[in-house]
């Protein structure tokens, strides 16, 4: 890789000939609010702005071809690359493959991004974690694939990119129920905020479920999206609290070399 744009530091101990990377907002075209690294087309960025943030993220991160962009709907579906066309955009929240070359990613602006890969570098994985999609069991669905390709035994590590935290994650009570309803323990995570809102710690949430899924490795960023304005997007805070009809979105890609 060379360093014409800013990427997040994936810091973990991943295999030979696995390499990840998470985007930030600098380095693009697109005009505010989406200034200036947007790679998502759903968010009413110009096309031919997104179109050139794609290909200086490619040549920056000498990617081996071009990232497998998916439909995401907050979803638990895992895309299975292997069989999917290389033109294609299947509506999932996750995707898996063993095919060297084939680059993985998922588009975040608050939601955590998940990058997963065996310890013996068969096959990669990454997931887009909002709350929904974990409480429903997106990780659990993306470890279940990635452990359908890799040889009995192999262990798989994780890591946590970019999200928003604790401070700045403000729900309701729904929320936390729905997370309660799937492990009672999972309280821990939820500390009282303004009347009737809890303060949710989103990328605890996701560790205790990787953990309870027994994933070997778990690392993960401290980064907030919210709060790190400079660096990254958060739909929380520029469209919800400041009134912004839309914001960009990161990528965070993972990917076999040849």
């Amino acid at each position: 890789m060379n360093a014409q744009l800013p990427l997040a530091a994936v810091e973990w101990q991943a295999p030979p000939g696995v390499q990840a990377l998470i985007t930030m907002r600098a380095g693009g075209v697109s005009a505010a609010p989406m200034d200036t690294l947007n790679l998502a087309t759903h968010v009413g960025d110009a096309p031919e702005a997104v179109q050139e943030n794609r290909r200086r993220l490619r040549v920056a991160a000498d990617l081996p071809s071009e990232p497998r962009w998916l439909r995401q709907v907050h979803g638990i579906a895992v895309a299975d690359l292997d069989a999917q066309s290389p033109g294609s955009e299947p509506e999932a929240d996750a995707a898996v493959t063993t095919r060297a070359g084939t680059v993985c990613a998922v588009l975040t602006a608050d939601c955590l991004p998940v990058l997963f890969t065996a310890s013996d570098g068969s096959a990669v994985a990454v997931a887009h974690a909002g709350w929904r999609g974990l409480a429903a069991g997106v990780l659990d669905r993306t470890v279940a694939a990635l452990r359908a390709r890799v040889a009995a035994g192999v262990a798989l590590l994780s890591w946590i990119g970019p999200a928003i935290g604790v401070r700045h994650f403000e729900v309701r009570d729904d929320v936390r129920q729905a997370f309660l309803d799937a492990d009672p323990h999972n309280a821990v995570a939820f500390a009282r905020g303004r009347d009737g809102h809890w303060q949710c710690d989103l990328p605890y949430l996701a560790r205790r479920r990787l953990a309870a899924l027994d994933v070997a490795g778990i690392g993960g960023s401290e980064c907030c999206t919210y709060a790190e304005e400079a660096r990254f997007f958060s739909h929380r805070r520029d469209v919800q609290h400041r009134g912004c009809p839309t914001t960009g979105r990161m990528a965070a890609l993972i990917w076999r070399q040849a």
